[in-house]
């Protein structure tokens, strides 16, 4: 059975200090660096109310990832792992999820702390973060 094909659109894109993957830092919450998500003027009324939340999950394609990857070895781990089994970038469906600050909000332009993206970088999907959800209770 074939799959049907997916449908993606960008919601907007991403403007980064991050120009090549070697100048991204390995996780963004580790990095205090601003960036900006730039939304796509059909897509700016889905902001409405955005600037109450204080952490996002940003959704992006990383578009420059190496799609054949299915193994990597992570750099805080010599151990091969299955690409599902770390973070990588390189992976078949290279949809990035992080968790960021939000800074502030200008028109379509949110300013976030925390994402790793490239410049450039197409976003796929904003969700607000919530603790009563996404926070695992033990």
């Amino acid at each position: 059975m074939t799959p049907a094909p997916l449908e993606l659109v960008p919601i907007g894109h991403v403007r980064s200090p991050f120009r090549g993957r070697k100048d991204a830092p390995r996780q963004g919450r580790l990095e205090p660096v601003v960036s900006e998500i730039v939304v796509r003027p059909e897509f700016g009324d889905g902001l409405f109310q955005l600037d109450e939340k204080k952490h996002l999950f940003v959704l992006c394609w990383f578009d420059r990832a190496d799609r054949t990857k299915l193994r990597a070895i992570p750099p805080h781990d010599p151990v091969e792992r299955g690409v599902f089994a770390t973070r990588s970038p390189d992976r078949p469906n290279p949809v990035s999820l992080t968790l960021v600050d939000l800074v502030s909000i200008d028109g379509r332009v949110l300013s976030v702390r925390g994402l790793d993206a490239l410049d450039g970088t197409p976003v796929i999907d904003i969700k607000p973060y919530s603790e009563d959800i996404d926070r695992p209770h033990e």
